[in-house]
């Protein structure tokens, strides 16, 4: 599912791979569930972040999948 997904992602790439909007997506930012970097008003998602909130939510572990 991350195989294809860069390492570092945008709000945009967020939104299409989880197939969500994107104040679904900045409000997972703004309170921290989905870990970010920011620099000025840019916002980037390590994949890592992405994989880690999937698998807390799904009740996944990381390693048995990935």
């Amino acid at each position: 599912m991350f195989e294809d997904l860069e390492n570092v992602l945008t709000v945009e790439e967020v939104c299409e791979a989880m197939k969500m909007g994107r104040d679904a997506v900045y409000g997972l930012l703004q309170t921290g569930e989905l870990k970010t970097m920011r620099s000025g008003r840019v916002w980037r998602i390590p994949r890592e972040a992405l994989i880690d909130y999937v698998c807390r939510h799904c009740g996944l572990s990381y390693h048995s999948h990935y």
